[in-house]
């Protein structure tokens, strides 16, 4: 597996995780410090959790704890911690749904030569921005994977859109193509 896509499974995770530890900070730093303070510590575990973390295990060690009412201890965290839940959930689906996602998707597939996924996320990016460029990407990969009718249609909508028709150093299938169309454009 590519370090890319590895990043890209583990970053999710870890800022679940960061969500937690900052909700579980606030909670626990709204019984010793006022309320602003605990939003300080909390969000600053959320942005740097392996710096801020540390320290205020230390702080409250100690810093002796306020007897405070333990009506509503709960709430403020447990809304705070669905609030960033929502706000990253929202954040993440539109990320994976833009074309330069889509396109960072392809090209780690054409690295591993994954032609079916790529050409996958290819069409998935023209769903979103019809562009003449992604047009010439989709029909190279295309033709790498011998699909020549549909990859010599894409170069068209490519060519028609104004995009130059070439190809890639080392691509003897992707040049059979363009002489192909050379050929029909005579």
């Amino acid at each position: 597996m590519p370090a890319g896509e590895l990043f890209e499974l583990i970053r999710p995770v870890v800022i679940v995780i960061s969500i937690l530890l900052s909700a579980w900070v606030l909670a626990s730093a709204r019984k010793r410090f006022p309320t602003v303070v605990a939003f300080a510590w909390a969000v600053g575990t959320l942005f740097l959790p392996l710096v801020v973390l540390p320290v205020y295990l230390v702080v409250i060690l100690f810093w002796p704890q306020r007897a405070r009412s333990r009506r509503w201890r709960f709430s403020l965290p447990l809304t705070y911690t669905l609030i960033l839940l929502l706000g990253f959930g929202v954040y993440f689906n539109h990320e994976n749904h833009t074309v330069d996602a889509h396109l960072a998707r392809a090209n780690q597939a054409k690295l591993v030569e994954d032609h079916a996924r790529a050409i996958r996320e290819y069409r998935e990016a023209l769903t979103i921005e019809n562009n003449p460029h992604t047009h010439k990407l989709l029909a190279i990969e295309l033709g790498n994977a011998g699909q020549l009718d549909e990859a010599i249609s894409e170069f068209r909508l490519a060519q028609q859109g104004g995009e130059p028709v070439s190809c890639p150093a080392n691509t003897p299938k992707c040049e059979e193509i363009v002489k192909g169309i050379s050929g029909l454009n005579r």
